[in-house]
């Protein structure tokens, strides 16, 4: 007696909605930076703040000696006085024809040039107070009081750092960008890449409670790593955040509106590695199905190339069937619908 067909079972494959998403490395960096540096040269009296603590834009940092450019700055209002009267005087007597008018000329040319020295003069006194020109975390003092400073030097007397908001600059495949415009220009896909949210891991595999978004992604390609990068902002109020951090940050690509589901369970792999999967035709016989596949979201692959809506496909008692053998096929019992999905119709033949 010819024993029956195995009995396997089967979910039928269909198109749905499907938010895909990434996951990716990424280094934290400043929201914004700033080196401090004097403008002007001499001897620091002062430091006015303390080391790691957050300043406000405008706060005075640094005091130098000012001694020396108040002294320039009075002498510069001096000559400007001097030049001033004697414009004055050389306006009436031009007017009576005492002078020649090259003479008066040049005597408010003088005058001009004065005024000028004085806003100098009062510019590099204001310079003597060094404040931040931006708010943040204020790292360590890299000069101590009585130190000579020079405006040209190139070590900076201080860094500060804006940490809240802080960037997340991500790393993701050429490949993989290439792959989304594509998907993206035939209409597969929806997407808002200025405004995708995204998500942090830390190192420690601690997520981030807070939500960021991306912003943009860089024009160029890596040459060395074929890698484009990504920045994402995040809150960071508490401070967890701390420039230089690895992190995995998991961003929404764009919702993919045709895509094929199907559970892990019903694929398999070839001596090649390639994916594979059986699917019941209409004869009730078993076919080998060679897949391609892109990721998985959940406890499912996203199929795309192999499948289509409507076919049948085994994902219980693939140990029983073979390819081009006949099979009982019933609705698979352990196989959950996808949140919102119906549940697979009435096989024919079952």
């Amino acid at each position: 007696m010819q024993r029956p067909p195995p009995e396997v079972g089967v979910v039928v494959v269909k198109t749905e909605p499907a938010q895909l998403t990434a996951v990716l490395p990424g280094r934290t960096s400043p929201y914004e930076v700033s080196d401090i540096r004097p403008q002007v040269g001499g001897l620091l009296k002062a430091r006015l703040f303390t080391e790691g603590a957050i300043v406000r834009k405008g706060q005075p940092l640094y005091q130098i000696d000012p001694a020396p450019y108040k002294a320039a700055y009075d002498n510069a209002v001096a000559v400007l006085v001097a030049a001033k009267a004697k414009a004055v005087r050389y306006a009436a007597l031009v007017k009576q024809n005492a002078i020649a008018p090259q003479l008066y000329d040049d005597t408010v040319a003088a005058y001009k040039q004065a005024a000028a020295n004085v806003e100098t003069a009062r510019i590099n006194l204001g310079y003597t107070r060094i404040t931040a020109p931006i708010a943040g975390r204020i790292g360590r003092s890299a000069v101590t009081q009585g130190a000579l400073l020079t405006a040209d030097q190139t070590t900076p007397l201080a860094t500060i750092q804006t940490l809240d908001p802080i960037y997340v600059d991500i790393t993701q495949s050429s490949s993989e960008v290439l792959a989304l415009k594509l998907a993206m220009q035939h209409g597969n896909v929806n997407s808002e890449p200025s405004d995708a949210p995204a998500t942090l891991t830390l190192d420690n595999g601690t997520k981030y409670a807070l939500e960021g978004k991306l912003q943009f992604s860089e024009v160029n390609v890596d040459e060395t790593t074929g890698a484009v990068t990504l920045r994402a902002i995040f809150p960071n109020p508490h401070g967890i955040l701390l420039p230089g951090m690895f992190v995995r940050a998991t961003i929404v690509e764009g919702v993919e509106q045709r895509a094929i589901l199907v559970p892990q369970q019903g694929i398999g792999r070839n001596e090649k590695g390639d994916p594979t999967a059986l699917v019941v035709d209409d004869k009730n016989v078993a076919r080998l199905k060679l897949l391609k596949t892109s990721r998985a979201i959940g406890d499912r692959w996203l199929v795309t190339d192999g499948l289509k809506a409507g076919d049948r496909l085994i994902v219980e008692g693939l140990q029983k069937a073979a390819p081009d053998a006949p099979v009982h096929p019933v609705p698979a019992s352990i196989v959950k619908p996808a949140m919102g999905a119906t549940p697979p119709a009435k096989l024919k033949g079952a």
